[in-house]
């Protein structure tokens, strides 16, 4: 990922104003999840299992999310 990130500084909005605008653009673009992910190695195996267990979670919370508009 070799994606520049740059926010320019004007007078009137602030130092504050464009420190939310970069890391709104860090957000769109993946930065903190792509720099979390390699923060450490996990065994192709062990991230495979995060993913199905992901997986089953949504499901799961998908039934509830239904089963609890039915009962109304």
């Amino acid at each position: 990922m070799s994606t520049v990130i740059k926010v320019e500084i004007e007078d009137r909005s602030g130092v504050e104003r464009s420190l939310r605008k970069f890391k709104r653009l860090c957000d769109s673009y993946g930065v903190v999840k792509e720099y979390r992910k390699r923060k450490e190695y996990k065994k192709p195996s062990i991230r495979l299992k995060e993913k199905d267990e992901a997986a089953q979670k949504r499901r799961l919370k998908a039934v509830f999310k239904v089963s609890k508009v039915s009962k109304i």
